[in-house]
């Protein structure tokens, strides 16, 4: 067997089969580029699809890669098992139409038994009942016994899914002996799973043979990293040693002793490793999709360390060692380290406060459970701590069955529908309606002219008022009307819906807002000024149009400001939702920090630069695919048809959009950006305004700038050289004062000298003062000790009403017992108040007034008996 360590195995593995003419590939990002189908990369092939489908070809048509994996489904399984994680590597080789099983068998042997050197005795093969194809090649060409080919069925043997390409595999397992006979599926191992596609499976379930079958192989490199080492489990590894002993050092705790926190150890171990790449691939903490698993990870690592008797951000430092560790083949990690560790530690500082929280209130549901005999958390509590306190239910889930309860989910679900309702009945339009009640099902979908059209004529299709049909709303009536086509843009994509007029003959309506359904059907909530309007009647339908030309402008300047971030701050940022409207653009994106004041500079400058040039603003109509090889950008290409709309403003922005835009970016005329601040962990939001918006806000900004050089007597040109002359003469006078101040503390310091006592071996000074600061009894105290050697010095200030005191001892005398911070706190608690500090100073604040003469005659006998 090869002694190699886990990063000479990988180069070992793709040194291999890059030998034998495959393509070497990069591990892709764990963010899939092309697959909406999935959340995160968990395969060695899923970033591959559309070379196995044939979209897509490579020079030699075969590739081995170490691709990089996170899965969460056995999250629960981790550090509690051997072989658990959410990371790993996995190797693979992959022929697109090339070889088949011959091949892929063949070079599986060869690497395994000549370039690893195990011992062939210990390899045992399984392959799928009805493949004599891979079983002969097996016995008959490697030489493998009868005895060690096992023939499995489907369930263990057959890879497929519903429909598409599927095929049988052979796996190849290792015996590790009979020392691990009893660790359930650990003796014999699987390590390397060989996967020949060579069926396509139509949605009858029928199979059809492929006529160029694939191979796609994937061995995980933890694995077999554990059986050269001969190690029990993926985390005592060699390479991953300096993680095990960064963690020990942090926590204080040893990995290994009886008794300890192994499962804490490993889940940091492997939670680091996920949430390191993760960031890097651009992946921030959140609520939901993938960022929600990012910040399940790093709070499920942050309370292990805490269960290990960590105080305080650690995971950064662990994360470090990662980046050491990984540096042979991801270099890219260590060069972007101070990136991720901020928004990781942004993460753990947030939760920080949530879990000393959420685990002072759960542990008092699970005390007052153990009291009733009771062994489940109510829905109630459960949803209590997710809503009120921000504490995960899956981390509710388990500290509760880690202390042996369970969780009622259903109720807890229920609880969250509850909520569900209420937000959604708080959602009512200026006329009473809820969205919800609206039965639209009747009509058909609406054609949307608005694109080019603003004004067109329509026929009335329906007529609603409180949510019921009807067929005539009257002058001063609200009610919706919907149209057979319109030229209203309903709300949606941040865009919000068209305002205007329907006219005809004795009616002039105003419609008030559009929206639409998920069918398309659109929507308008209409007020009636003059007239009737009737089912059925035919309209003149006109928008906005001076409101509309704002809401583009701001619209196309949002797509301008998207390509501006990602150009000044990284390709790490996504839109987090927008909201455009006639008077501003407010667009969230994902970010670990504020953006700086010379950023948002640059970022504005980029934007007004695509303005300035007059770019043609186009639209194209294509498949999804289509838009990808376009280049095109869009989080939510989900919510998309079958066709997507991508919106080009020439070659510097290309969007998947529905919404409505300008002609040229020139007709933007500028942009300004007003605000950037934070709205949740990892987004921030900016605010910014173009055109005659933009005009308004020159006009105002100079009103107040002429309003400034008028209070400051001076020409607008010189405010900030008065606003210097008033700063340096505040300064003299600060000076002036603070000597004047300083003398009258001195001379104080002086008359109080003759009031100081002797006591032998320390002298005492209490004092009280009227109308006394905490400052100003602290410098005159300072003054004191300065020129007195040995003393204790209490004093006490009412001012405004409110009781002060302060003690101060000279640094000599606190080694022989002297404590400010014992005589403070003993004065106060005499008029009932508290307070402490250091040996050598404390202050603190008292309550009552009429007993502070008894306290201060009490404080020399406390002093005495120290």
């Amino acid at each position: 067997m090869k002694k190699i360590g886990f990063n000479e195995i990988r180069k070992e593995f793709l040194d291999f089969f890059e030998d034998k003419m495959h393509t070497r590939l990069k591990s892709y990002s764990l963010i899939p580029e092309k697959d909406k189908s999935l959340l995160l990369i968990n395969a060695g092939m899923a970033p591959l699809k559309e070379y196995f489908l044939g979209t897509n070809k490579m020079p030699q048509n075969r590739a081995t890669s170490s691709q990089r994996c996170v899965r969460t489904g056995d999250i629960d399984n981790v550090g509690k098992t051997h072989r658990h994680a959410t990371f790993f590597e996995m190797l693979g080789n992959f022929s697109f139409g090339d070889y088949f099983k011959k091949e892929a068998i063949h070079w599986a042997w060869e690497f395994l038994t000549e370039n690893m050197e195990l011992d062939p005795e210990l390899l045992h093969i399984t392959v799928y009942e009805e493949d004599d194809e891979a079983y002969d090649i097996w016995a008959k060409e490697i030489g493998v016994p009868n005895d060690r080919i096992q023939r499995l069925g489907k369930e263990d043997n057959f890879w497929e899914l519903e429909e598409g390409p599927c095929g049988p595999c052979s796996e190849i397992h290792y015996d590790r002996g009979q020392a691990y006979e009893d660790a359930g599926d650990d003796r014999y191992m699987e390590i390397w799973n060989l996967v020949f596609p060579q069926f396509n499976k139509d949605r009858e379930g029928n199979y059809h043979p492929l006529p160029n079958p694939n191979i796609d192989t994937g061995m995980g490199l933890e694995r077999l990293a554990l059986i050269l080492e001969e190690a029990d489990n993926i985390f005592e590894l060699k390479t991953f040693r300096p993680l095990l002993q960064k963690i020990e050092t942090i926590s204080g705790k040893a990995y290994g002793e009886k008794g300890s926190y192994d499962e804490s150890f490993r889940v940091i171990m492997d939670h680091a490793k996920a949430m390191s790449f993760l960031v890097y691939d651009g992946v921030i903490p959140s609520n939901e999709g993938r960022g929600y698993v990012l910040r399940r990870l790093i709070r499920r690592a942050y309370r292990h360390g805490k269960l290990l008797g960590i105080d305080g951000l650690f995971l950064g430092k662990v994360i470090q060692v990662v980046a050491d560790i990984y540096q042979p083949e991801y270099p890219e990690l260590k060069n972007d380290l101070d990136r991720v560790i901020k928004i990781v530690e942004r993460e753990e500082k947030q939760f920080q406060a949530t879990i000393d929280q959420g685990l002072s209130i759960l542990n008092n549901v699970l005390d007052k459970l153990k009291e009733e005999n009771k062994n489940k958390i109510s829905g109630i509590d459960a949803f209590k701590l997710y809503d009120t306190y921000g504490f995960p239910l899956d981390l509710t889930k388990e500290i509760a069955k880690d202390a042996g309860f369970e969780v009622d989910e259903e109720g807890f679900e229920k609880q969250m529908q509850i909520q569900r309702e209420k937000a959604r009945s708080s959602r009512h339009f200026d006329g009473g309606w809820e969205e919800k009640d609206l039965d639209l099902s009747a009509y058909d979908k609406t054609e949307f002219a608005g694109y080019t059209d603003l004004v067109i004529q329509a026929k009335v299709m329906g007529l609603l008022q409180d949510g019921q049909d009807t067929t005539t709303l009257k002058s001063g009536e609200k009610g919706i009307v919907i149209l057979d086509k319109t030229p209203f843009y309903a709300e949606s994509g941040g865009q919000v819906g068209d305002r205007g007029h329907i006219t005809a003959d004795d009616l002039r309506a105003k419609i008030l807002d559009t929206q639409k359904n998920a069918d398309d059907v659109y929507y308008h909530f209409v007020e009636i000024q003059s007239g009737s309007l009737n089912s059925t009647q035919l309209v003149e339908a006109s928008v906005d149009k001076a409101r509309r030309l704002a809401i583009v402008k701001n619209h196309s300047a949002t797509h301008l400001l998207h390509k501006a971030l990602k150009e000044v701050l990284g390709s790490h940022i996504n839109q987090a939702g927008s909201h455009v409207d006639e008077h501003r653009t407010r667009f969230d994106f994902t970010h670990f920090e504020a953006v700086s004041k010379d950023d948002l500079k640059i970022i504005e400058k980029h934007v007004n630069q695509a303005i300035f040039e007059a770019m043609p603003v186009s639209v194209t109509y294509t498949d999804l695919t289509g838009s990808q090889e376009m280049g095109a950008i869009g989080l939510f290409e989900d919510k998309y048809k079958e066709t997507v709309r991508v919106v080009s403003m020439g070659d510097y922005s290309v969007e998947l959009c529905g919404g409505c835009h300008v002609n040229s970016t020139s007709d933007i005329q500028m942009l300004k950006i007003v605000s950037e601040q934070g709205i949740a962990a990892g987004v921030r939001r900016i605010e910014a305004i173009t055109g005659n918006n933009v005009y308004n806000y020159l006009n105002k900004l100079e009103a107040k700038t002429d309003a400034y050089a008028s209070l400051l007597s001076t020409s607008n040109d010189n405010i900030e050289l008065r606003i210097k002359e008033l700063q340096e003469n505040n300064k003299n006078l600060e000076k002036e004062l603070s000597a004047l101040r300083d003398a009258q503390d001195a001379k104080q310091a002086g008359d109080l000298t003759s009031q100081i006592i002797d006591k032998g071996d320390y002298k005492l000074l209490i004092q009280k003062f009227d109308e006394v600061t905490m400052d100003e009894m602290r410098n005159i105290a300072d003054k004191i000790k300065d020129s007195v050697d040995d003393i204790v010095i209490v004093f006490a200030s009412v001012l405004d009403g409110k009781l002060l005191f302060l003690s101060s001892v000279s640094k000599g005398l606190t080694k022989s017992g002297f404590d400010a911070g014992k005589i403070v706190k003993f004065v106060a608690q005499k008029t009932g108040g508290n307070g402490g500090g250091r040996p050598d100073f404390a202050s603190a604040g008292g309550k009552d007034l009429t007993l502070l003469n008894d306290a201060l005659k009490e404080v020399e006998s406390f002093i005495d008996q120290r």
